[in-house]
């Protein structure tokens, strides 16, 4: 159950926690974190704490204006791997103008209109993800290599599997910060492992998944080692995803539990149709579509049985299988989410076994052109964040492609 403000601060008070964080995402879904002492907590609660955001890289927001940190009380915990006497906590933030009003960046706001937008209709959607990582070794300056720490493959054990036991440290870490992991293993890949989390709520679903990205690369720097979310890091080895469930329920009943039924179809329907539209944000990575190569998934199947699918409905769900583990969660959940919710409010049709031809954009490039076009996505996201995240990302794309010929 989240803190309510007054519970936070009695907490802090009564518990030896000297330090706060206050932290946020940049557009592209990176942790940033202001801390300030424990003491300066209520007045963040109250007028926020302002940051510059001319220093702030990756940002969006007014010329000269200044935005401001609102800690999220729902979202405190403390941070296990700090010292336990004068101990950290953590908050998620809003982010807001001066005069209150949301900043075109934040993706925590989106995300929360959408389930607003949601609940209107009187649906709940439920999120929850498996996200793959590689471990690489460190070089005698401690600077990240690309060499694996192991060459285990796919559910290996001990001694080939090498990181037994930091996955181990991982979970344990998420379960004290109140994060439900569900299962963890090796992946296919040398130094690829993978967490699973159980479902929640789309927004504290989103800011599990940047808290589950933190407690990797901690536990792994940790262990000397550094953790990688790039889509494609080892060429001909297999590139790191991360799987995206979801489930929609009308008055407590999961649509996904009721066979094919029309409205769960359409939501699946909805979000097939806008996914190139999306893959800017879901594959936000010009390596990202090196990571499909040529068999590009299109499928849609209603069993278990196929895994290697666009979207499956193993059960009780749906799940995505294309999006990258580089991904920003919070502009990510709220398009995916927005999507279905036009997929059941336009009665789309779940007809055909396949998605349309070209779901998946051939590059970044061609991507970023599609959400730049796409009506959702300029519905959804406001202009200048969809505009400062399409440049960015295009400068990205020019340099890589520089790099590669």
């Amino acid at each position: 159950m989240g803190f309510t403000k007054r519970e936070a601060l009695d907490f802090i008070a009564e518990n030896d926690v000297k330090f706060v964080r206050l932290a946020f995402c940049n557009l592209f879904g990176v942790q940033k974190n202001v801390a300030i002492m424990a003491q300066e907590l209520q007045s963040a609660f109250e007028r926020g704490v302002c940051l510059d955001t001319a220093l702030v890289e990756d940002y969006v927001a007014e010329e000269d204006a200044d935005i401001f940190l609102f800690p999220d009380p729902s979202t405190f915990t403390i941070l296990p791997w700090r010292p336990s006497h004068n101990r950290v906590a953590r908050f998620f933030c809003d982010i807001r103008r001066a005069d209150g009003s949301p900043c075109d960046g934040d993706g925590r706001i989106l995300l929360r209109n959408a389930v607003q937008k949601a609940s209107a209709m009187g649906l709940d959607c439920q999120i929850g993800f498996e996200i793959e990582f590689y471990l690489f070794r460190r070089d005698e300056n401690g600077d990240p290599t690309l060499i694996p720490q192991d060459s285990a493959g796919y559910c290996d054990v001990a001694p080939r599997d090498k990181a037994e036991n930091i996955r181990r440290e991982i979970c344990l870490t998420l379960e004290e910060m109140g994060i439900s992991p569900q299962s963890s293993h090796h992946e296919r890949g040398p130094g690829q492992n993978e967490i699973v989390c159980r479902h929640t709520d789309a927004l504290t679903a989103a800011d599990q998944l940047v808290t589950a990205k933190t407690v990797i690369e901690v536990t792994a720097a940790r262990n000397g080692l550094e953790a990688c979310f790039r889509p494609k890091p080892l060429p001909g080895r297999d590139g790191s995803s991360v799987h995206i469930s979801m489930s929609v329920s009308r008055g407590g009943v999961n649509l996904f539990e009721k066979g094919n039924d029309p409205e769960a179809g359409r939501f699946i329907a909805g979000i097939i149709s806008h996914l190139g539209d999306l893959c800017a944000f879901l594959n936000p990575m010009p390596e990202s579509y090196l990571r499909f190569g040529d068999d590009v998934p299109s499928a849609v199947t209603w069993s278990h049985r196929n895994r290697n699918q666009l979207i499956r409905i193993p059960a009780s769900r749906m799940e995505l299988r294309s999006a990258d583990s580089s991904m920003g969660p919070y502009f990510s959940f709220a398009l995916l989410l927005e999507s279905g919710l036009e997929g059941i409010v336009k009665h789309f049709s779940l007809t055909a076994a396949e998605a349309p031809d070209g779901a998946i954009p051939a590059s970044l490039n061609e991507a970023l052109q599609r959400a730049r076009g796409s009506a959702l996505v300029n519905a959804v996201v406001p202009t200048k964040a969809l505009e400062a995240y399409c440049e960015q990302k295009q400068e990205e794309y020019l340099r890589w492609k520089t790099r590669m010929s």
